[in-house]
């Protein structure tokens, strides 16, 4: 599938607990149908966000469901899962997240586990006038996201603001935390200090209290991410990450054996 590598690239190869950032997001059936085939996954979490279009997952382990625009799954590989993510559609615009979270050294080997939601659990709310947030996990005044996530303690908000219009959000103090625009474009910060972020830029954000978006005359959407860093060593390679080469060796070893 064509997609746009956001973190987990040169510029920024991670920002802990953040592993990898990926968008995709095309009208051309030719960039997405092939899909994502079976692979495996251990020791992280993988994030898709739907905005448009419609993705079967399948795993090894017989669950199996299909994301549909506005839904969220959250997947726990934990200790190891094979699966597949494949277009449910032959046209038309697929365009969407994923986003791939560490898992502390005490959690790398738990069962997997699922967190799914479709679009219908996703709270919206509207804090201040123009501004419309989904709040997939953490806390938006009184509403409070599905995902719980207690390792990283997990912040993901998709905003839209219209033009022009202002949302101001605190964050916990330590957290890793970046705003991806996606759509038009919006600022950063108060007065003089605001930095201007064009469509598909990110932003990773200093260590405050609070994040302070502004859009100017047109709308401008973008996805607030925050979570608490592990601070722990990382072994990665392919799709597992781990805590020491040893254990990576073991995963690839488990994988080939037929243990996940």
């Amino acid at each position: 599938m064509k997609l746009t590598r956001v973190i987990g690239q040169p510029a920024l190869p991670d920002l802990d607990p953040f592993l990898m950032l990926d968008e995709f997001g095309t009208d051309n059936p030719g960039d997405y149908i092939a899909g994502f085939p079976a692979h495996p996954h251990r020791g992280f979490e993988t994030v898709t966000y739907m905005l448009d279009g419609r993705m079967r997952h399948r795993d090894n382990r017989g669950h199996e469901g299909v994301l549909v625009p506005g839904a969220v799954q959250w997947m726990t590989a934990g200790r190891g899962i094979v699966h597949s993510e494949m277009p449910e559609q032959q046209e038309g615009r697929m365009r969407g997240f994923q986003l791939w979270l560490n898992l502390p050294a005490k959690a790398k080997m738990i069962e997997p586990a699922y967190q799914e939601f479709g679009p219908e659990r996703i709270p919206m709310i509207s804090p201040a006038r123009g501004v419309h947030v989904k709040v997939i996990a953490g806390q938006v005044g009184p509403v409070i996201g599905p995902v719980v996530q207690p390792a990283t303690d997990p912040t993901y908000l998709d905003i839209e603001l219209d033009g022009p219009a202002e949302f101001v959000q605190p964050l916990p103090q330590g957290h890793s935390a970046f705003v991806y625009v996606f759509e038009g474009e919006l600022s950063v910060g108060t007065g003089g200090a605001a930095v201007r972020l064009p469509q598909h830029t990110l932003a990773v954000l200093g260590d405050g209290a609070q994040v302070r978006l502004q859009s100017a005359a047109t709308a401008a959407r973008a996805i607030l991410v925050a979570g608490r860093p592990l601070h722990e060593p990382v072994a990665r390679y392919g799709p597992f990450v781990m805590n020491t080469q040893e254990q990576l060796r073991r995963a690839f070893a488990d994988y080939q054996s037929g243990r996940f």
